[in-house]
């Protein structure tokens, strides 16, 4: 019978909810949880933010216009989109930590605030594991899934938001309250004594804040050179580096999985150019005889990597005015007959920029296949996705925006 009740006592321990006392460390308080939330915060809200720059981008909307100079801005945005992204999973898994096990507290019966919080907590970790999760997959252009990744990452992005915001609203005076108190009493020395006086298992407080912040630190240093190019060197975890690929540019989609090898070594290659009123044809030659213009832009890609190169080609408003008025949307269609990006809008404003070009040329070479040979769109302060590859077609939309 004794031995039964052992097994029993073992057994409600092992099912009941983890309680304060079974983790005696000074990293479970409330100033730790604080300040990791705050700064996970500041993560989370850059990452937004950022994001929604991306996502304009790819999905204008008419009454809030992005500009086009500096040609590097969107290579900066989006730079500290990843890197901040990137510095919200230790964030994350300190903050989890910090809290543990108060994450897991069951809402008071009849206290709706708390219930309300508690809720706003399920959301928030759930839809935070999920955007860095399925965000640092997506640098490594790696997809297990079936869903498209952009929509459901920007929808996902709205739900973390708004659950940060009830959170905060629930535990702002408990989260201004622990800021107010030190992060370490004066009792709280490096042997891990608490407030009281306990002796407690693991690191301080401010040892364990310390050891966070230096991981943020490397792990960013580690990638954010993929954008900020004299840190390059370091980027050891980046997946694509300038130096990489032909014509020293990564690429992310060649021309073999394109499937436009044969269309674009074909010679008798032609650009179809139509507009509200007349049509044309050039070859690459003639497009070659026409005034060329030599810019230097990055391409910088939503995965985070970027890189500064010298273009030639022909200036886009300079296609533009053969078939159409040159203050008019242009749609550029890829020989790539698949995928999501097999063609772009280019918005007017853009289209008549100097500096955007169909670029015929890389670095003074003739541009690789797999830069998007026999001719490729370039523009300023662009997502990589939306600098067509393999153009094969141009299309000047009527004025008034609807297509020629």
């Amino acid at each position: 019978m004794a031995g039964e009740r052992s097994r029993s006592t073992v057994h409600r321990r092992l099912l009941r909810p983890p309680e304060q006392d079974d983790f005696r460390s000074a990293v479970h308080d409330p100033r730790v949880v604080a300040r990791v939330g705050t700064y996970l915060g500041a993560a989370i809200g850059l990452a937004f933010l950022t994001g929604l720059v991306s996502h304009l981008h790819q999905s204008p909307v008419p009454w809030l216009p992005l500009p086009t100079d500096p040609a590097w801005l969107y290579r900066v945005t989006q730079g500290l989109h990843v890197a901040a992204g990137t510095a919200a999973i230790p964030l994350l898994l300190a903050k989890l930590y910090a809290a543990y096990p108060a994450l897991f507290a069951r809402p008071r019966v009849g206290s709706p605030l708390r219930g309300l919080e508690r809720a706003s907590v399920a959301l928030l970790v759930s839809t935070a594991i999920f955007q860095v999760v399925t965000g640092l997959i997506n640098t490594f252009q790696w997809y297990p899934w079936s869903f498209g990744f952009r929509t459901v990452h920007f929808v996902v992005a709205w739900v973390l938001v708004g659950s940060i915001v009830v959170h905060v609203a629930v535990k702002l005076p408990t989260v201004a309250d622990a800021w107010r108190r030190p992060v370490a009493a004066q009792d709280d020395d490096v042997h891990g004594t608490d407030a009281d006086g306990d002796d407690e298992d693991g690191p301080t407080r401010r040892g364990f804040l310390a050891g966070v912040a230096v991981t943020v630190l490397g792990l960013t240093a580690l990638t954010v050179g993929q954008t900020v190019q004299p840190l390059s060197g370091a980027a050891i975890l980046s997946p694509r580096q300038a130096g990489n690929g032909p014509q020293g540019l990564p690429v992310n989609r060649t021309a073999k999985a394109a499937g436009v090898l044969p269309a674009a070594t074909d010679p008798g290659w032609t650009l179809t150019l139509e507009g509200p009123g007349a049509s044309t044809t050039l070859s690459r030659a003639e497009l070659e005889a026409m005034e060329q213009t030599t810019v230097d832009l990055p391409i910088a890609c939503v995965e985070g990597w970027s890189t500064l190169a010298t273009w030639q080609g022909v200036r886009v408003r300079d296609l533009v005015a053969l078939v159409g008025p040159v203050d008019s949307d242009v749609r550029f269609v890829s020989m790539q007959r698949g995928g999501s990006y097999r063609e772009s809008i280019l918005p007017a404003r853009y289209a008549a920029h100097p500096d955007s070009l169909l670029a015929l040329r890389l670095g003074g070479e003739v541009l690789d296949i797999d830069h998007g040979y026999p001719a490729r769109l370039v523009t300023p302060d662009r997502p990589g996705v939306l600098q067509t590859k393999w153009v094969d077609r141009i299309e000047v939309r009527s004025p008034g925006g609807g297509s020629a």
